[in-house]
């Protein structure tokens, strides 16, 4: 039985990772040893975004909240991945997986941090939305400020920001206290 016909079975002729019917292909998860338990069976839509992560769609990756619970340690790689580059932090935190699932997912990660610019860091918000230098940025949560004595409450706006080496924080001030901040929890204002 071919890689292609195992996935299909495996999947039930549907995308393992937004469900779609149509344009299905097999798609090797890095590193692979060219097996059906180190491939995906994917759309063409989740295909051309997996492929060019600066495009992400986070309206399409609302499939991950479901797909992410799947019991095929590729599909939990690549929903890993997926979330890391939308800075899906509090999917991240529900999500387990085992250790070497964990470190597949880590050795290939998707080129999260990276643009076509040669490596630069690109910061998205909670919603997929990329934060630039000097951006406005307001808080989805209530963040204990450890260190600094006070709790940043949801709402609250923070202006020009600073990016930082790595994609998931920023820095900005908050009551006069330069801190660095979770990208996920606040939206582009």
């Amino acid at each position: 039985m071919s890689i292609e016909q195992s996935l299909q079975e495996r999947s039930g002729n549907i995308c393992e990772l937004c469900g779609a019917t149509e344009g299905l292909s097999a798609y090797e998860v890095a590193p692979s040893d060219a097996s059906a338990d180190q491939s995906i069976y994917i759309c063409e839509t989740c295909k051309s975004q997996i492929e060019n992560p600066q495009n992400l769609d986070s309206d399409h990756w609302r499939c991950l909240s479901d797909s992410m619970w799947s019991q095929v340690p590729a599909v939990q790689v690549m929903a890993y991945r997926l979330l890391s580059a939308l800075g899906d932090q509090d999917q991240l935190d529900m999500m387990y997986l085992e250790d070497d699932i964990k470190a597949w997912a880590q050795a290939d990660m998707l080129n999260t941090a990276a643009n076509d610019d040669g490596g630069a860091v690109i910061q998205r918000d909670s919603n997929g939305t990329i934060l630039a230098e000097g951006d406005t940025v307001t808080l989805i949560k209530d963040l204990e400020v450890k260190g600094a004595g006070f709790t940043a409450k949801r709402g609250t706006i923070v202006k020009n920001i600073r990016l930082t080496d790595d994609a998931r924080y920023i820095e900005g001030k908050i009551n006069g206290t330069t801190i660095v901040l979770v990208a996920a929890f606040m939206k582009k204002a």
